[in-house]
């Protein structure tokens, strides 16, 4: 195998890794940027011109540079950008194209209709048997089962929450389901993209054989969607909406301080409801974890119910940081609903040095993002530059992976295809 040319810095788990990624908005580039954070080389190919929706997605932010996204600056940064045409019937950006999966360990997409381009599995894998090809899409593709007509359907966010169920699990029994935010199946479908491009890439390294792996938003949030399945097969009581309570024990809600903070505390199993009951102060005789909080039918009891009043009272008649205080000491799970300024401020977040900065290439700004989770102690992630501008590496990824000289790049971008 050729030596190949990386243009990123090398750093973290991935690093030596080349993902290829061709899509927009959520679900498939963030799975990709995930990689870019571990140090992989990942090439988003964008249309020229156009470019991914997510660069203009609102809030924007203008600049007599440029504008972009505040979404945007967040998710793309580590990315490189080349802008192509992808159409295939052109035998330039074919041989393009193929020339990157040559030079390539991942191609990711979520465009529905690229099989209308001209780019298959099977083609792509007799150039690089090694490759790992990965479809994310809203039902997944009908290679590999399903109703045809329903593969084809066009998917959100909202869309698969609700196919997948996993709507009805939220909100308040009198009230509609709602939908999780933010864009919570589309990260959830990106991490199951994230773990199954990174298996099939390491039974590629094993094997020397690729493999198409077929990500589907719906099933992506229906496999956490922990045993309502399971309940549903075995008779029990199907998902029911309760807001923010928990059905079978307490406590387990958001409460409000007296200073008007919402507030979470959590109590599962015998041991934590009683160094609850001991953090404040109430009665474990009369309120004892049996009569009150062993499952649904002792939380709706008389005591269950009066002690959810009294936590309730209680919770009102103290600060939020006396509540959080009298929890840490009795070591019970109490957390006050953070938003973005008090996270930034946050000492805890801080010394983790969860936030980073970096200039975002289209605008010009100094941006504040959150950084990089897992950590690692050995070969830890990081961000090395901000999202790029439309095809700011075209040219390099032109010349230095490819192998392009200037002459045929500006035939290229004469004829529109970069």
């Amino acid at each position: 195998m050729e030596k190949r040319n990386f243009i990123i810095p090398e750093f973290g788990p991935l690093a030596g890794l080349r993902v290829i990624g061709a899509g927009s908005l959520i679900a498939m580039p963030f799975a990709a940027t995930m990689m870019a954070d571990f140090g992989a080389e990942v090439i988003q190919i964008e249309r020229p011109k156009i470019g991914d929706t997510y660069r203009s997605f609102p809030p924007l932010k203008k600049t007599e540079q440029g504008t972009a996204g505040s979404s945007w600056m967040q998710d793309a940064r580590n990315r490189l950008s080349m802008t192509l045409e992808l159409d295939l019937n052109d035998p330039d950006v074919k041989e393009i194209v193929f020339r990157l999966i040559e030079r390539s360990d991942i191609f990711i997409e979520n465009m529905v209709w690229l099989d209308k381009l001209g780019i298959h599995d099977s083609e792509l894998l007799k150039i690089n048997p090694r490759l790992v090809i990965v479809h994310v899409s809203g039902y997944g593709h009908k290679e590999f089962g399903g109703l045809p007509e329903i593969c084809n359907q066009a998917s959100y966010d909202m869309t698969g929450q609700a196919y997948s169920g996993y709507a009805l699990f939220n909100g308040y029994p009198d009230k509609a389901p709602l939908i999780v935010k933010p864009s919570l199946g589309d990260y959830i479908t990106a991490m199951f993209a994230l773990f199954g491009m990174l298996s099939a890439h390491i039974s590629a390294k094993n094997t020397g054989r690729g493999q198409v792996v077929d990500v589907s938003q719906f099933e992506a949030q229906a496999r956490v969607m922990r045993d309502a399945f399971t309940m549903s097969s075995l008779g029990l009581a199907e998902v029911q909406r309760c807001g923010t309570k928990a059905i079978g024990f307490q406590p387990w809600d958001l409460f409000t301080s007296s200073d008007g903070i919402y507030i979470s505390i959590g109590a599962v199993g015998k041991s934590v409801f009683e160094r609850f009951m001991k953090a404040a102060g109430f009665d474990l005789e009369k309120f004892s974890y049996e009569k009150t909080s062993i499952d649904k039918t002792a939380v709706n009891s008389p005591e269950g119910r009066e002690l959810d009043r009294l936590i309730n009272e209680w919770c009102a008649s103290h600060t939020a940081d006396e509540i959080e205080e009298a929890m840490r000491r009795g070591r019970v799970p109490c957390a006050r609903v953070n938003d973005a300024q008090a996270c930034m401020k946050n000492e805890h977040y801080l010394s983790r040095g969860d936030f980073v900065n970096f200039i975002d290439q289209t605008t010009g700004i100094d941006v504040t993002a959150f950084g990089i989770a897992p950590k690692m102690s050995a070969s830890p992630g990081k961000v090395w530059r901000g999202g790029p501008r439309l095809g700011q590496d075209t040219d390099d990824i032109m010349k230095k992976i490819l192998g392009y000289d200037d002459e045929h790049i500006a035939a290229f971008r004469a004829k529109g295809i970069i």
